[in-house]
């Protein structure tokens, strides 16, 4: 009795040990599986809802990364404050402005067929300035739009996003993704891409860099570069000119290195940019009612 109870403690331990094995052998089991998932492994039909890593939102800054010796520390000093009186509108005058603004906006269309035509670069240049006008976390602008008009950089850009393209339909989409794109009459050919006058990639940066090297932490970076985006959407529409919004999935690396941006940023959106094709169609669909958006307390 002596004896088992002195080996006691041992049993126990030796068999803790081997339920801590089993327990980390299944954990990795499934950890190989969703990663084989994830990359597009197995069939299309078996394959799950895929997203691009580019596309997560990383705003959150762990603590541990802030600890890191290559991270700057922002002064806390206040920045100065000035005046601000923005134009005030009577109460009727705000009430057409509203109207009219809305029927601009309301016009906007994904539209796929884009005229050659040439737009002037100045006018590519100022809606880029109205999308600069974005709020951003802690003044940071954590944004850059990089415009090519270059047509073998567009058609080098054409020829990564088709290829990744063809894979996420046939492989990392799954079915059902693929079906519900179907009635939009879509698929991994992009001859816009060629067509249009310019392509305007926004990435967003998920870290400034100073001019010591350190890292500087951008607050945000998602929401503000979204914002800024639905800025540019308006300020096209303004213009007369249209655009499609795409997120080429798992091509943000290679775009990347092809227009030679820094390891801080990320593609999220890539938007060809032009005039309307004179045979261009779009999907018949229609907006929701108010009621359906809006919910006022």
């Amino acid at each position: 009795m002596a004896l088992i109870s002195t080996l006691t403690p041992v049993f126990v331990a030796i068999l803790c040990v081997v339920i801590a094995f089993i327990f980390k052998t299944q954990r990795s089991s499934e950890s190989s599986s969703a990663q084989k998932s994830s990359s597009g492994g197995g069939s299309g039909s078996e394959a799950r809802p895929w997203v691009d890593e580019d596309l997560q939102d990383d705003t959150e800054i762990s603590g541990r990364e802030n600890e890191e010796d290559d991270w700057a520390v922002v002064g806390t000093e206040d920045l100065p404050h000035v005046p601000y009186a923005p134009r005030r509108y009577p109460e009727e005058e705000m009430l057409e402005r509203s109207k009219h603004f809305y029927a601009l906006l309301n016009e906007r269309r994904s539209v796929r067929y884009i005229s050659p035509e040439p737009v002037p670069r100045e006018v590519i240049d100022n809606v880029i300035r109205a999308a600069g006008t974005a709020p951003s976390g802690a003044h940071t602008e954590p944004w850059t739009f990089v415009v090519v008009a270059d047509a073998e950089i567009k058609h080098k850009i054409r020829e990564i996003v088709e290829e990744e393209e063809e894979v996420n339909y046939k492989q990392r989409m799954g079915d059902k993704w693929v079906h519900d794109l179907r009635r939009l009459r879509t698929n991994w050919v992009k001859e816009y891409l060629d067509t249009a006058p310019y392509l305007i990639l926004i990435f967003k940066q998920t870290y400034g860099t100073m001019p010591d090297g350190k890292k500087r932490t951008h607050y945000y970076n998602e929401i503000s570069v979204s914002i800024s985006c639905g800025l540019l959407l308006a300020a096209l529409q303004n213009v007369g000119l249209v655009t499609v919004t795409s997120t080429p999935l798992n091509c943000g690396p290679q775009l990347r290195v092809l227009l030679r941006r820094p390891a801080n940023e990320k593609l999220l959106l890539l938007l060809p940019v032009g005039y309307p094709a004179p045979d261009a169609t779009v999907p018949d669909l229609s907006r929701k009612e108010l009621n359906d958006i809006m919910v006022f307390v």
